[in-house]
């Protein structure tokens, strides 16, 4: 064992050095806007009533399965209405970190030929795992101490030392599962697109079964990891023993992941490859056909993803209208617009629709990216080295992400639509739902025309159409809880679609912002004809 750990604390130290910059960002955004909430809930919610308000609305269908089982519902308390709408999204973005992270410093180091060079100085044969999973757990025990007691300082009544540091915990905990999980996939598959694939997989499946789970059978949610971290029921009850089970559970998978590692070639996978065909088909002598085969498995597991997402939303619509017939105060609550009542249902469904319209932006900006990825490998070079234009590479890159965000937008809607119009006794219109979604495409395009003129003028900052929708996604979905300036979703492109449900068509923003997606993409062709490839 000794000689398998050495050399684990100098990898440390210079795995430490190379996320010096992300890790600290990522957990000041998470912890700023984690205490952010919780300071704007106080302040709209100061009163009993108003939260016993929310939590009627807590109670049907749709919500219990985008946020978790409600409880404390009948004290809805600042605590118990902090923890159950904002752990789940902070747990999943603590999974996303870690699954990043593990996959970045395992299976993408070990692509690079990087954890050679190392294996062949004196180090362990773990050393570079044992690393990891150390800088994981360190990050998310610093996440989750920094949670607990910047909840703790806001001095809210009902957010106690006890409920802060188990909102942490479960924070972190649920962290360190997933980087677990994520090092348990690095030994399996071959390559780190298959790794954070396969890791991904894990994640969505937990939030459906969990989502399933809460609204009619518990089994299905016990069987979810994001399940056990809510059962915790942070804030009201305080239950402990949920996060020792997944912290137990998560060693165990470490150890497995560590045994695994020890056993396999270095570059090679447990999980057997199926051989390629012996002669390219005629799709790969095209770079478009290039850039499809090398994100195909992604792109159809997107695509499956999009429309179950779609069709999970869309099967809870049924009970959602009848819980709003059947309840009088939500009667009450029907919002008059432009001189006419919309139905909360309708309502959700615009909320939904902006959520939708981002994550399906998520893997047409990864698309764009693969661009820059290959070319940091040095594999560009030896493509433009043949008969093949600039324009016509960059070009292949653009056309596909274009391609890929009609598809998950479209998937998204045609699932909602199907779910909803088996779930809901008068059903729904399909080109209603499909037009609603399929507004949302400039914003979407607008993202894409950002990554283009990255990787035209800054390939170096990649990183930027991240940030941006990242910020739109915190502006349009959390603006209103934290009371933001209204020009802080302004900037987010989404913030101009109009929501087509409730509202009529407004050509002139949408407008806008297709000439401004067009803008960008020509400026970054310009630039990336003139910069220099550098791998």
């Amino acid at each position: 064992m000794r000689s398998t750990r050495k050399g684990t604390a100098i990898l440390l130290r210079f795995l430490v050095k190379r996320d010096r910059v992300r890790i600290p960002v990522f957990v000041l955004a998470l912890v700023l806007i984690t205490c952010m909430t919780a300071m704007a809930l106080s302040n709209l919610y100061s009163t009993s009533e108003s939260r016993q308000i929310m939590a009627e609305t807590m109670v049907n269908p749709a919500m219990t399965a985008m946020l978790g089982k409600g409880y404390g519902l009948n004290n809805y308390t600042i605590g118990a209405m902090m923890a159950h709408q904002m752990l789940l999204f902070t747990a999943i973005a603590m999974a996303i970190m870690n699954i990043l992270l593990v996959a970045r410093h395992t299976r993408a180091d070990e692509e690079e030929g990087r954890i050679e060079l190392i294996r062949s100085l004196p180090t362990g044969r773990l050393a570079n795992l044992y690393a990891t999973l150390t800088l994981a757990g360190l990050t998310n025990l610093f996440i989750g101490i920094l949670t607990g007691l910047g909840l703790f300082s806001l001095g809210i009544e009902s957010i106690n030392l006890e409920g802060s540091l188990l909102y942490g915990t479960a924070l972190g905990v649920t962290g360190f599962f997933f980087a677990t999980i994520t090092a348990i996939f690095a030994q399996l598959s071959e390559n780190a697109r298959g790794t954070i694939g396969f890791s991904f997989t894990v994640l969505g499946v937990s939030y459906l079964l969990r989502a399933i789970g809460d609204i009619g059978n518990e089994a299905m949610s016990m069987a979810s990891p994001l399940g056990w971290i809510l059962s915790s029921e942070v804030l009201v009850t305080n239950k402990w023993w949920p996060i020792i089970i997944t912290f137990i559970v998560s060693l165990l998978i470490m150890i497995t992941a560590c045994v695994l590692y020890s056993r396999r070639d270095l570059g090679a996978g447990l999980l057997p490859t199926r051989p390629g065909k012996r002669t390219a088909s005629a799709s790969l002598l095209s770079p478009f056909g290039l850039s499809l085969r090398l994100q195909r498995t992604g792109l159809i597991s997107w695509a499956i993803g999009m429309f179950l997402l779609g069709a999970s939303y869309g099967s809870v619509l049924g009970d959602l209208d009848s819980f709003f017939v059947e309840n009088d105060m939500f009667q009450q609550l029907l919002n008059p617009e432009n001189g006419h009542s919309y139905s909360l249902t309708e309502q959700f469904l615009t909320m939904i629709m902006s959520i939708l319209a981002m994550i399906s932006t998520i893997p047409a900006l990864m698309s764009v990216n693969k661009l820059i990825v290959e070319e940091k490998k040095g594999r560009i070079d030896h493509l433009l080295s043949k008969k093949l234009s600039r324009n016509r590479l960059l070009g292949s890159a653009f056309l596909l992400s274009v391609i890929t965000s009609f598809i998950m937008v479209s998937l998204t809607a045609i699932g909602l639509w199907t779910a909803g119009n088996m779930s809901m006794e008068n059903g729904m219109d399909l080109w209603n739902v499909y037009s609603a979604a399929l507004v949302y495409l400039p914003a979407v395009w607008l993202v894409i025309g950002l990554g283009i003129l990255v990787i035209g003028i800054f390939p170096r900052a990649s990183i930027v159409g991240w940030i941006y929708l990242m910020y739109s996604f915190i502006v349009v979905y959390l603006g209103n809880l934290l009371e933001f300036p209204k020009w802080l979703s302004g900037i987010s492109p989404y913030g101009h679609i109009p929501e087509l449900l409730i509202e009529e068509m407004r050509y002139l923003p949408v407008s806008i912002l297709f000439l401004l997606a067009i803008l960008f993409v020509i400026t970054g062709f310009i630039g990336y004809n003139k910069r220099d490839i550098q791998a």
